[in-house]
């Protein structure tokens, strides 16, 4: 596809950040291009899938008008179904709270969400980097050649380290605690609980993160270990780490014994919050590029798509002059910004635990299970607020 010169909107990057914003300001009667470099949508994976049901998701951020696109996934971008989630402590004692939840296969709801947004009337060039952001003019290159495009307003959703929010400087605090890696097999072969959702913390396996474990159906499991670089050992990396935990931890390794790894999937994880800027008077960024993640558990698939929601209305409203576009900051800090600051802010905490085993086997045996899915919520009960404060005494 050859683009046209110019378009309303151009939307960098068709994750469930960037399709959700080009489908609803393309319903809006907008010109839009959804731009991504990735030639086959959804490939390669960049992220795991573990997305809870709708009801969940009105607990995770109650203030937010969620995308009706969430309220029922279509059964073929779906794995297999979960209705628990279980921590494990280093120390081998579990506990754990019910939620229903999905485990998505990434390829299939990414690419269904990128065709929602060519049938609500977007146009997409797939294959397709941006090399320069001038104002709102990109210089874009790949499958169908080098070109510029104009557009009135550019949606960066282009990841972590988003082009478009550096062209703008809308970038997120130096901190090397602030961003993570997730590393993760896709195995067959495995015997895993079907009904379970598994987190293991345990400073050998994963220092200051957690590996998971998630079902995929059948004999198949995804796992995985998210983790930041400044907490390696020497000479390790994500991938040794994840290989420590799959053949070495005391209860994982039975379960994966014999396992075949089928798919390698990795990316970065932005744990660090929101830049405190994430719109201009021509240019928004959504999803991995706003920090629009729960830091507590990493998930992010949910509040990309409320950001890209509410980046594609307020575009639209922009151009039809019902606002300015630095409108969408505080609309979408209005509807999660407290649980997405609220997250970071018990990350802070329970790295400093994390530690420790001996601390963070005993944070696990004192909070609830029900404070437990508060906390995976990014929200932080005053009760488990003064536990944590208290076990942190003394820990530097």
């Amino acid at each position: 596809m050859i683009p046209d010169d110019s378009y309303d909107i151009i939307v960098v990057g068709a994750g469930p950040a960037g399709s959700t914003a080009a489908m609803y300001a393309a319903e809006r009667g907008m010109s839009v291009l959804l731009v991504d470099k990735k030639k086959d949508i959804g490939t390669p994976l960049q992220c795991g899938g573990f997305l809870p049901h709708y009801e969940t998701l009105t607990e995770l951020v109650p203030n937010a008008r969620l995308p009706h696109t969430l309220e029922k996934i279509p059964s073929s971008c779906i794995h297999t179904s979960t209705s628990y989630q279980r921590f494990i402590a280093p120390d081998g004692a579990s506990k754990g709270f019910h939620v229903n939840a999905d485990a998505i296969d990434r390829r299939r709801f990414d690419k269904h969400l990128a065709m929602l947004a060519g049938k609500a009337g977007a146009q997409m060039l797939v294959g397709t980097n941006v090399l320069e952001v001038n104002g709102t003019e990109l210089i874009m290159d790949g499958a169908f050649g080098e070109f510029p495009v104009k557009s009135k307003i550019i949606i960066g959703a282009d990841g972590p380290n988003s082009i478009v929010g550096k062209a703008n400087n809308m970038l997120r605090d130096e901190d090397p605690m602030g961003t993570g890696t997730a590393f993760e097999y896709e195995l067959s072969g495995v015997d895993v609980d079907r009904e379970a959702v598994e987190m293991y913390f345990g400073r050998d396996y994963v220092p200051g993160g957690y590996a998971w474990i998630i079902s995929q159906g059948e004999d198949t499991a995804n796992i995985g270990v998210g983790i930041r670089e400044a907490m390696f050992e020497d000479h390790m990396c994500a991938r040794d780490y994840l290989d420590r935990f799959m053949h070495k931890h005391p209860m994982a390794a039975g379960k994966l014994e014999g396992a075949s790894i089928v798919s390698i999937v990795a990316g970065l994880v932005p744990v660090g919050g929101a830049p405190k800027v994430t719109a201009t008077k021509d240019t928004i960024i959504a999803g991995d590029a706003a920090g629009h993640i729960i830091a507590t558990n990493g998930g992010g698939i949910s509040t990309a798509m409320v950001g890209g929601k509410i980046a594609g209305e307020t575009a639209a409203d922009n151009l039809e002059g019902k606002c300015n576009l630095t409108e969408y900051d505080r609309r979408w800090r209005e509807q999660m910004g407290l649980e997405i600051k609220t997250a970071v802010y018990t990350r802070k905490l329970m790295d400093k635990l994390m530690l420790s085993d001996r601390l963070m086997s005993a944070a696990i045996k004192m909070i609830s299970p029900e404070n437990m899915k508060a906390i995976q919520c990014g929200q932080l009960p005053d009760a488990v607020k003064k536990s944590l404060l208290k076990l942190n005494v003394g820990l530097t």
